[in-house]
């Protein structure tokens, strides 16, 4: 399951295998063997490096709950299929967080309007 997120991810960000593993820093045939399941318990700092180049939080690859765009397209209308394949799976959790907190869109909407103006506030705008 962790191998084929990763292999998923991967190729939804148009990566080979090869680059991938150059940029985690890491050897390419245990990246392989991760993939291919032939390993299934990688280190915590594997998992970190890959989720640093795939722009994934490092709980992806182990909460069952992240998804990959592509298994969450899957589960969609056929013509949301690319507007999912869009979504930066981090800011989709994050969204999702909220709402499962209890937030209502307009909380969610009143605190980034918050945020937004203390950034501004901060830098002097």
């Amino acid at each position: 399951m962790l191998g084929a997120k990763i292999r998923q991810l991967r190729k939804e960000k148009g990566m080979s295998l090869g680059e991938l593993a150059e940029r985690a820093d890491c050897a390419k045939s245990y990246l392989s063997d991760i993939e291919r399941g032939v390993r299934d318990n990688p280190s915590i700092q594997f998992l970190e490096k890959i989720g640093t180049v795939l722009h994934v939080p490092t709980e992806f690859f182990i909460d069952k709950t992240y998804t990959t765009a592509q298994a969450l397209a899957d589960q969609v209308a056929p013509e949301m299929v690319e507007i999912v394949k869009e979504l930066d799976l981090g800011w989709l959790q994050l969204t999702k967080q909220a709402a499962e907190s209890g937030l209502t869109q307009e909380q969610f909407k009143e605190f980034i309007e918050y945020a937004v103006w203390k950034s501004k506030q901060t830098a002097g705008v």
